[in-house]
């Protein structure tokens, strides 16, 4: 449907607009996402009166090069690179979008197998729903990514889990947008590698239900229900998620229930209110990585070495959002709840420190925006303030293993609790005023600039004395530090500047300088190392907090357009960590702490095209060619200054052919290319990569009843999740899934 964007100004609700905004509800106005729930202006007052539902709806559309067509490259809109619905093209920051509809047709099982579409953008499946990401970083499991949920973190800083998208219900969302590079300036401490934001769906505008059953092989199994409706002044949906499969590996079966509801009321002097609640409970048998050695990797990849680990989660998130628009401002207030808590026995500490845990953290919190626009130089300046009280709790036990073999492939078979180390309750208290303005000096140059200011408190009550927990290991006695009642601060400011140039003949450039920082995690600094002797963990636990923030500097140049009917959208970057977290041994006492002395530099290319062959066909490629190398990091265990990262791929990319020569018909072949990367940081050992084909596919039987299958890894192809240096400097891998098909159909009334 075409619609003439003068008008809006004429419709309650977007009275007084600017042109930036008219122009970003029109692009949407004219575009069809394929969601059943898309804004059809028309008859209804109501709709009219909440227009403003287009507006949120847009951040659901596919975005930069996943398309071709005219409107959506150069109108497209985003929402998380300034919390605040904006043109692409007028955005100084690297954006990657996995479309709603991209999400609806491929179902993903796993985030991994939509979120290697954005360039420079990867995750690893890390057994069941657990990940660890790579963006502008390495494949790891530290706090360097911010996960949102309609741009509200899913956590808490200092309470991170790097497995944070199995806590949001991402198979019934509204898409994903990959902020790539620090994002700290508007969110605070965590945002260095990318923020990533999960968008819940509008609820529709008439009643609707559509449900999906699937099976697939390893006993999977999935229903997803879906309902909602609108009324004369706004809508509601609910989603329901409930997946369980026996897990295609020994002991890795895992169960999950998510969902999510959320509730639209439009007033009609330009007020809303959005209400969203979500929740995951995830109860899983596995071993994480559980990886193998070669032997087994390549000739029997069931095998799990870990079988006793687990982890049970259960989050839930609550956030009502008041916001009202009137000739040239906007007000917005999100007072939100989290409840998060985790049992885990880690199979990543079962060879040096096995123990088992219980995790707790609620949230209550504030987020405030107020935006007000000028007509000169279309200036906008946006003030906030965000607040929030964490408390939380870490209980945590010794535990006996019994194992059988030894090495690399040592097997961990059952387990006896033992003392306990840690128990404490902490709670964290930030406050961050934020502030940000735009202008345009001339037609075609758009200029950003914001300042974050970030206090955060962290409260210790530990109910254990101060002095270490001795244990009793096969090794001989080992030590756990404990840490006084006590209170750790850190402060900082945090800017970012950019600006964006329409070169004309739709190509537009931008370029970028964003600092970015993380506060340490409450676990590094009141859950310090196991320590071989009570000095040395005296040592960990004063050196744990005097810990300091991570610092990201980040300069960026890209440009994006389209071109001949190809969309293009490539940067290049450059980004340095300082006083990052290393374990460093004192050569006078040869004990081992941990301090802030590391640096590493990210410099990386990362290129999105899409275009279409003929009537029929389009390609779609994700590229990016990154080197992550240490500058300055010397450790207990040695100097890695101009090495390589370990587990930090030069090459990731992903390729896609989509055939559709109907509305009802639509096939694509994927191709996933991971390239080599070092096991360790010494740079003694390699993982060669691996290509990977997968085939996905849609039928519409009827305008109601479709069909949708899938098959990941069509070669049978034996790669790694992911791989390194195990006991003994022995190269270990975790096998990703073999051939494997799924298969479903979906209705809607």
């Amino acid at each position: 449907m075409k619609m003439d964007t003068r008008q809006l100004g004429e419709m309650p609700g977007v009275k007084g607009q600017d042109r930036s905004s008219q122009r970003k509800i029109g692009a949407f106005m004219t575009h069809d996402s394929g969601e059943r729930g898309r804004c059809r202006l028309g008859r209804d007052a109501a709709l009219r009166n909440g227009v403003l539902a287009c507006v949120t709806l847009s951040a659901a559309l596919p975005l930069g090069p996943a398309l071709a067509d005219h409107d959506t490259v150069l109108e497209a809109v985003t929402v998380t690179g300034t919390r605040e619905e904006r043109l692409l093209v007028e955005t100084p920051t690297s954006v990657g979008v996995v479309g709603a509809t991209t999400v609806e047709q491929d179902k993903p099982s796993h985030p991994a197998q939509v979120m290697s579409q954005v360039p420079g953008a990867a995750v690893a499946v890390t057994n069941g729903e657990g990940h660890t990401t790579a963006i502008r970083q390495p494949f790891t499991t530290s706090p360097v990514y911010l996960f949102l949920e309609d741009g509200i973190p899913s956590r808490s800083t200092g309470f991170f889990n790097h497995n944070a998208l199995y806590e949001i219900n991402v198979p019934q969302s509204a898409g994903i947008e990959v902020n790539r590079g620090p994002g700290s300036a508007l969110y605070g401490s965590d945002a260095i590698g990318g923020v990533i934001n999960v968008l819940t769906r509008t609820p529709p505008l008439e009643p609707e239900l559509r449900g999906s059953l699937e099976a697939g092989e390893h006993g999977w199994r999935r229903a997803l229900v879906s309902g909602g409706t609108g009324y004369s002044s706004g809508g509601w949906r609910a989603d329901l998620n409930h997946t369980r499969t026996d897990g295609w590996r020994d002991s890795t079966a895992y169960e999950r229930t998510s969902g999510t509801a959320r509730w639209d009321h439009f007033i009609g002097d330009g007020t809303m209110f959005r209400t969203v609640l979500g929740f995951s409970e995830v109860d899983q048998e596995t071993g994480a990585n559980s990886p193998l050695v070669f032997e087994d990797f390549k000739h029997n990849p069931k095998r799990n070495y870990l079988p006793i680990a687990f982890r049970k989660v259960s989050a839930l998130r609550l956030s009502t959002t008041y916001e009202r628009e009137w000739e040239d401002s906007l007000l917005s207030v999100t007072p939100y709840f989290r409840d998060n808590s985790m049992d885990l026995l880690a199979s990543f500490r079962l060879r040096f420190d096995p123990t088992i845990d219980r995790s707790e953290n609620r949230s209550y919190g504030l987020m405030t925006k107020w935006r007000q626009n000028f007509a000169p130089m279309r200036a906008r300046v946006i003030v906030g303030l965000d607040m929030e009280v964490s408390p939380g709790s870490r209980r945590e036990d010794r535990i006996n293993p019994v194992t059988r073999g030894a090495g690399a492939a040592q097997e961990f078979i059952a387990y006896t609790v033992g003392p306990r180390i840690y128990d404490y309750d902490v709670e964290f208290r930030g406050i961050s005023p934020y502030v940000q303005g735009e202008f345009s000096p001339t037609e075609r140059l758009r200029v950003t600039a914001g300042l974050r200011y970030d206090s955060i408190r962290f409260e210790l009550e530990n109910h254990l004395s101060p002095i270490p927990v001795p244990v009793a290991t096969p090794q001989g006695a080992r030590f756990y530090g404990q840490a006084e009642d006590t209170r750790v601060t850190f402060r900082r400011a945090t800017p970012k500047l950019g600006a964006t140039y329409d070169l004309g003949s739709d190509t537009h450039l931008f370029a970028s300088y964003h600092q970015g920082f993380r506060a340490p995690s409450e676990s590094q600094l009141f859950r310090p190392a196991i320590a071989r002797t009570d000095a040395e963990a005296r040592s960990l636990a004063r050196s744990a907090l005097e810990l300091e923030a991570i610092k990201a500097d980040q300069y960026e140049v890209g440009f994006r357009g389209l071109l001949a009917g190809v969309s293009y959208d490539v940067s290049v970057y450059e980004l340095t960590k300082r006083d990052d977290i290393v374990s460093v041994r004192d050569p006078v006492t040869t004990q081992t702490i941990t301090t802030n002395a590391g640096k590493t530099r990210h410099r990386g290319i990362e290129v999105g095209l899409g275009a279409p062959i003929t009537h029929d066909f389009r390609v779609d490629v994700a590229f990016s060619y990154a080197k992550h190398e240490f500058v300055d990091w010397v450790t207990s265990q040695g100097n890695f200054s101009g090495k390589e990262q370990s587990t930090a791929p030069r090459v990731m990319s992903n390729a896609r052919l989509t055939w559709s020569p109907s509305n009802a018909v639509r096939a694509q072949l994927e191709w996933v290319r991971l390239g080599s990367y070092w096991l360790d940081d010494a740079n003694t050992a390699k993982y060669g990569g691996h290509d990977l084909l997968n085939l996905r596919g849609n039928y519409a039987l009827t305008q109601s009843v479709s069909l949708f299958g899938s098959v990941q890894n069509l070669t049978d192809k034996r790669y790694a999740d992911s791989a390194q240096l195990g006991v003994g400097s022995t190269p270990v891998f975790s096998p990703g899934f073999p051939r494997t098909l799924t298969a479903g159909i979906e209705a809607r009334w």
